[in-house]
């Protein structure tokens, strides 16, 4: 079985940190290391990691200086800040974990186990149910691995050059689709599912501002304008019916008008973009039937 390390940036998470680390510590094949990194949480976070260490040593936590801002470029920093911990052990997988979800004891071992027969695996996760719904992978690209947990085969986390501190939000996302501009493969298995326990993108501001905060992320990590338009016309069908979609429209116009700075190459935004049109064209193609 390949051997893992795992990451945990969190911010006051005491409503939901004792669910993660109870999870882990069931799990049919443990971490060589997992680093809790506490984004100077002032609540009672730590105080529950130090609570699970006394008897689980290879848990260990490290704490980030406290600011009041909150941005999602600080994720990434916790995240160096652990890796910068962990770099120098002998080991296949590292994983990236969020604060807030819960899974099966095996739900490790299994995607381990995908990482065993598939050497070309660079990237592997599962669904994450929130509100007891997730998305519908007959229409949600399942070569996306959601930020909730993403296993990164070594060699791929290191050839990436790692997360990009991006302040806008985009980091897994943007971490992901390079590896597959790289040549390897990234895969949501959905035979397992991890339980998500705080609703995602809200962290920061209300639903409704949520759309219009992705809709400014959506033009400053390149999506095609043809692909953006069915974009939102399909949120639109969705709740909240029309407002959600508009909001997702107003943003990326007012993203666009201010010409916001892309933080990512000029190539990775041809791939994503090259990406975006062959999905839209096979989904035109089945909706013709």
């Amino acid at each position: 079985m390949n051997s893992y390390v795992l990451i945990t940036p969190a911010r006051n998470e005491e409503a939901n940190i004792e669910r993660v680390i109870t999870s882990v510590i069931k799990q049919t094949v443990l971490p060589i290391k997992w680093v809790i990194v506490s984004d100077g949480s002032t609540d009672s976070t730590d105080d529950i990691v130090r609570k699970f260490i006394k008897e689980n040593p290879w848990i260990e936590l490290f704490r980030m200086p406290e600011h009041a801002d909150r941005q999602f470029a600080a994720k990434v920093n916790c995240f160096n800040a652990g890796y910068n911990i962990v770099k120098g052990l002998n080991y296949d997988i590292i994983a990236n974990l969020d604060a807030d979800i819960s899974f099966e004891n095996d739900y490790i071992e299994f995607l381990l186990l995908k990482f065993k027969e598939d050497q070309r695996l660079g990237v592997a996760g599962t669904p994450f149910v929130e509100n007891g719904k997730h998305y519908d992978y007959r229409f949600t690209n399942i070569e996306h691995v959601s930020g909730a947990c993403q296993l990164f085969r070594r060699e791929c986390f290191e050839e990436i050059g790692g997360y990009i501190p991006i302040k806008g939000g985009g980091i897994d996302w943007v971490a992901v689709t390079t590896a597959r501009m790289n040549g390897w493969k990234t895969r949501t298995f959905t035979e397992k599912f991890c339980l998500h326990h705080r609703n995602m993108g809200t962290g920061n501001t209300s639903p409704i501002l949520t759309w219009f905060r992705q809709g400014q992320k959506d033009y400053f990590l390149g999506n095609h304008p043809f692909w953006e338009t069915f974009r939102i016309l399909y949120q639109m069908t969705k709740k909240p019916f029309i407002i959600g979609g508009s909001f997702l429209l107003f943003g990326f116009v007012w993203a666009s008008l201010k010409r916001v700075k892309r933080p990512i190459s000029k190539e990775l935004i041809q791939f994503i973009r090259s990406e975006q049109m062959i999905r839209l064209k096979k989904a035109l193609k089945l909706k013709s039937f």
